[in-house]
């Protein structure tokens, strides 16, 4: 553990990643203030459990005379009330990467998950297998596995698995965050375009995941989704020194290979080399998912029985598929999922936890991407998995040229082309009113957003149950 410093403050607290490590951070003893422009339940509920007082809105007097490091979110710009005085007051400051880095994971065996999709599953899956195998890996995770009770833990343990985006680290670091990780396994589950507000192309996230690939020493390992054409490409183009490489998937040509794929609405089995394994997640991106986090348990000699006990006893993460509650016999899914693949692949696992029932998504175009047109034609494709579709007003339109949003009436219209109803409502309550008197009992509304989407999910689920929103 580190020394030194005691008092850490967060600008951007409630990042799921920044709130997790704020909260490990405070579990172990140091002081941690913290601030946010949006704060909403589960993280801000979750930090306040931790003993942390959040300040809501960024004010130069929320940073504490005292503190010794400021952590600053990679949401964060300049103009921000906190940053302008941070940097006028010559604070020490940090990205969350890069103290992870110097403070956390030097020295260690650094697991490392990353892809497009898949990273905060896989990530769990892996920490949770490593600790009932006895190994007390700290870890750091991008949501709250139901298993760990958190999403970040500091320990002494030689072992840390850590979720690893590509996204740059700071307004201040443009690099992917990455590469401060130190990985010595690393995992790459799949690569795909995302973050269109800083990447321009996919050939420049492929860069980014070639430098990732270049930090593994010799005496890694690259566990890499052998079913991915980018990913195949990216290893493709290694130097020979590099780590040693091993490719996961369904292809024959993969190393590990994944064979008799079975999905139920309880959960899912598979089998990888000789040996069955059965898991209460379903879908095959979730199989998937499990495939590589018991490849790379295998890799540092966790035994068989270990991994299966750990993958039968697995609760899920928070919003990942996650079950808000039932009423009137309509259940409401809480999932993460922003971009089309990763809606597509959560709606047919939807359909085999709810074989017969009917599934309604109501999606609020928050990120960075799916708020550019960028997806204008991928969206309708994945969204009319759906046998209805609801899509909220773009967040915050101002800050994308007219020219460059997506349209969401566009994409309604090509899913009411297809014969499913598909409606365009501004927000959360005039969605709740037109889709109320459409559901009847056994239906599953699950609800995409990155974000609050406005409580919707407490909210139609009041609704429902006839008490006021």
């Amino acid at each position: 553990m580190m020394a030194g410093p005691r008092k850490f403050h967060f600008i951007g607290i409630c990042g799921t990643a920044m709130g997790s490590v704020a909260a490990a951070l405070r579990e172990g003893g140091f002081i941690v203030t913290g601030s946010d422009e949006s704060v909403y339940p589960p993280m801000s509920t979750f930090l306040e459990s931790k003993g942390i007082a959040l300040s809501s809105g960024y004010r130069p007097e929320n940073i504490p005379g005292d503190a010794d490091v400021i952590v600053i979110g990679n949401a964060m710009k300049r103009g921000n009330p906190e940053v302008e005085a941070v940097l006028n007051r010559k604070l020490f400051y940090v990205s969350l990467p890069e103290m992870l880095k110097e403070l956390f994971l030097r020295g260690r065996h650094n697991l490392v998950v990353t892809g497009t999709h898949g990273k905060t599953t896989t990530t769990s899956l892996l920490a949770w297998i490593l600790t009932v195998a006895g190994l007390d890996p700290g870890y750091v995770i991008g949501g709250i596995p139901a298993n760990l009770g958190q999403g970040a833990r500091f320990n002494d343990s030689k072992f840390f698995v850590i979720e690893g985006d590509e996204y740059d680290s700071a307004f201040f670091d443009k690099r992917s965050k990455f590469v401060h990780y130190l990985p010595e396994l690393l995992i790459v589950n799949n690569i795909e375009f995302d973050h269109a507000d800083i990447f321009n192309n996919l050939d420049e996230i492929k860069l980014s995941f070639r430098r990732l690939f270049n930090i593994v020493p010799q005496n890694g390992m690259i566990l890499l989704n052998g079913d991915d054409a980018n990913c195949v490409e990216v290893a493709r183009q290694l130097q020979p020194l590099m780590a040693q490489i091993e490719e996961v998937g369904f292809s024959p040509n993969c190393a590990r290979q994944i064979r008799e794929p079975s999905y139920s609405t309880t959960g899912s089995s598979f089998t990888l080399g000789e040996d069955k394994f059965v898991m209460p997640l379903v879908g095959e991106f979730n199989v998937r998912n499990a495939a590589m986090a018991v490849s790379a348990a295998q890799f540092y000699g966790v035994s068989l029985e270990k991994v299966q006990e750990a993958l039968t006893t697995f609760k899920g993460i928070a919003r990942r598929q996650e079950l808000r509650g039932e009423a009137q016999g309509i259940r409401v899914i809480d999932d993460f999922a922003h971009h089309p693949t990763a809606i597509r692949e959560t709606l047919r696992a939807l359909q085999h936890r709810y074989p017969g029932c009917r599934i309604w998504a109501v999606f609020e175009p928050r990120s960075n991407t799916t708020r550019r047109a960028i997806f204008q034609q991928d969206l309708p494709d994945a969204l009319k998995l759906a046998d209805g579709v609801f899509i909220s007003q773009v967040a915050r339109l101002d800050q994308i040229p007219e020219k460059e949003r997506l349209d969401p009436k566009a994409v309604m219209e090509s899913i009411a082309a297809s014969g499913r109803p598909a409606f365009y409502e501004p927000d959360a309550a005039h969605i709740i009113e037109k889709l109320v008197p459409l559901l009847k009992a056994t239906d599953v509304v699950a609800v995409f957003s990155n974000g609050g989407f406005d409580g919707i999910h407490e909210k139609l689920l009041a609704r429902l149950r006839g008490l006021p929103m």
